[in-house]
C-alpha cells in the first residue's frame, strides 16, 4: 500500500556505446508521487533557463533524499562550465570549481558523455575517486560522497545539467533512483531548449523575401526556423494560437509556399 507501481521499456546508453533495451518496474511511495507530477508540471511551464534549473533544484533533492545540488551549463567556446547555480554548497568552493577544479575533474569529462542519469561511482571506482584533488580538496569539504549526474542534450548541445550529491552517512543511488531521473530527462531537455529559443528570435536573420511579411508575420516565421510548436509561438508573442496561425497564413501566402518546412527553407539566408 503507498507505493505507485511505474513500468516501460528504457533504454539506458552512453552516447555511441547504445545498450540493448530492458525493461524495469519502479516503485514510488506516495511522496514521490507526488513529487513527480509537481516536477512534470514545473517543466511544463514557462520559466527562464536559470530559473528551471533553480527550481528544479528543491524538488530533485526532495524526490532522492539528497542534500547537495548544483548545475551548470556547458560553454563549447570555452569548453568549460559556468553560470552555476547550488543548493547547500559553498559558493566560495563552487568558484573554485570553475576557476580550477573542473580543468582538474576526473569524473564530469567522463559522466557527461551520457544521455541518461550517471553515479560518479559508474565511472570510476569510489576507492580510486577518495584519492584525488578533487575529491580531497574539493568535494570533501562540502561533504559530497555519493553523486549522480544528470546532462540535458538536445541537438548534440549540452544545455545544463543537474548534479546532486549525497554525505557519506547516506548510501549511492541506486538504479531505480536513476530510472526517476531518466524519467524526467525529456521533459528537463525540452523545459532549457523551450527557455533559450525566445531569446534567440532576433538573432535569426532572414532573407528578402521576409520583406513581404508584416513584423508581427515575420516575428511568427523566425519562432518557427527555431522549431517551437504554435502554442510555444503564441506563449512567446502573447497571442492566441488562432491568431499565430492566421500569420502562418498569410505568411505562406505572401511567400508562396503550403507549409513551415517550405517557409523555413524559402526564408533562410
Amino acid at each position: 500500500m503507498g507505493q505507485t507501481r511505474l513500468g516501460g521499456c528504457q533504454d539506458r546508453y552512453v552516447i555511441h556505446e547504445g545498450k540493448q533495451a530492458r525493461r524495469w518496474v519502479v516503485y514510488l511511495s506516495g511522496k514521490q508521487t507526488t513529487l513527480l507530477s509537481h516536477i512534470m508540471q514545473t517543466l511544463a511551464e514557462p520559466h527562464e533557463e536559470r530559473e528551471i534549473r533553480e527550481i528544479m533544484g528543491d524538488l530533485v533533492m526532495q524526490l532522492l533524499g539528497a542534500q547537495f545540488y548544483a548545475s551548470y551549463v556547458w560553454q563549447p567556446g570555452s569548453l568549460s562550465f559556468a553560470q552555476a547555480t547550488q543548493i547547500n554548497m559553498d559558493p566560495m568552493n563552487l568558484r573554485a570549481y570553475e576557476s580550477y577544479y573542473q580543468f582538474h575533474d576526473p569524473i564530469t569529462p567522463l559522466m557527461q558523455r551520457y544521455q541518461v542519469a550517471v553515479r560518479a561511482t559508474d565511472v570510476i571506482a569510489h576507492e580510486d575517486l577518495k584519492k584525488t584533488e578533487f575529491f580531497n580538496d574539493f568535494l570533501n569539504k562540502d561533504g559530497l560522497y555519493w553523486g549522480v549526474n544528470l546532462y540535458a542534450w538536445h541537438q548534440g548541445q549540452n544545455l545544463g545539467d543537474m548534479r546532486i550529491w549525497r554525505d557519506k552517512r547516506r548510501e549511492n543511488f541506486s538504479l531505480d533512483e536513476l530510472r526517476l531521473l531518466d524519467m524526467l530527462q525529456p521533459a528537463f531537455v525540452t523545459a532549457l531548449a523551450r527557455a533559450q529559443r525566445p531569446s534567440q528570435r532576433n538573432d535569426v536573420l532572414l532573407n528578402t523575401l521576409s520583406q513581404r511579411l508584416t513584423p508581427r508575420e515575420q516575428d511568427t516565421a523566425r519562432l518557427v526556423m527555431l522549431g517551437l510548436t504554435d502554442k510555444e509561438i503564441a506563449r512567446n508573442l502573447q497571442i492566441s494560437s488562432t491568431t499565430v496561425r492566421t500569420h502562418l497564413e498569410n505568411a505562406f501566402r505572401k511567400v508562396g509556399v503550403s507549409n513551415r518546412a517550405a517557409l523555413v527553407h524559402k526564408l533562410r539566408i
